[in-house]
Order: C-alpha cells, then structure tokens, then sequence
C-alpha cells in the first residue's frame, strides 16, 4: 500500500486544533485596546533630547597643550610633533591627514 507523506497524521491535526481553539479561547485583549494602552503612557520617561539642559556637571580633567604637541588643522587632534608632517598657512598637518589635505 503506497504511503501519502505529505498528508498531515490525525493525531497532529487533532493537537493542532486543540491548541488553535485555545488560543481563541484565551482572554487575550483586542488590537484597539493595546494601541489605546500604548498612546496613555508616555514613552519619553527617561530619555534625554538633544540640546536639552541637564544637571549634571561634566567630571573630565582637561590638560593643557604640551610643548611638545600640535593640533592639527585638518582633523583637529592634538597630536605628538613627532607626527607632524607637513606645514601650511593654515597650521600643522598630521600624518594621518596629509594625503587628504592636499
């Protein structure tokens, strides 16, 4: 006898549609009542725009240029003069920026 195996068994049809009529069963709420519930809260709790004033201070240590450092003006880093390479009107170019200063 030639077997059908593309042919759902009974016994997984059968648990399939226990599972199917329990879904529909379940007291699940409708789409308009979680859209309704998502507009009530307000997603903005926590979050902090740009530009908005905050009451935090900053805790970062700045020093000073060194003697012995440039800033570089096409990428604005200061940098060791050991990675000076070129001198322009402008300043100081690194070595990282020369191909793209020229």
């Amino acid at each position: 006898m030639a077997a059908d195996y593309d042919e759902v068994r009974p016994d997984v049809a059968e648990a399939s549609e226990k599972t199917l009529k329990a879904v529909q069963k379940a007291d699940a709420p409708d789409a308009k009542s979680v859209v309704s519930d998502l507009d009530e809260t307000d997603l903005t709790d926590g979050l902090e725009l740009p530009g908005a004033v905050v009451d935090e201070e900053l805790s970062v240590d700045v020093i000073p240029q060194a003697q012995d450092e440039f800033v570089c003006c096409s990428c604005f880093t200061i940098r060791h003069r050991s990675q000076a390479e070129k001198k322009t009107g402008d300043g100081i170019v690194c070595r990282d920026c020369v191909l793209e200063y020229a």
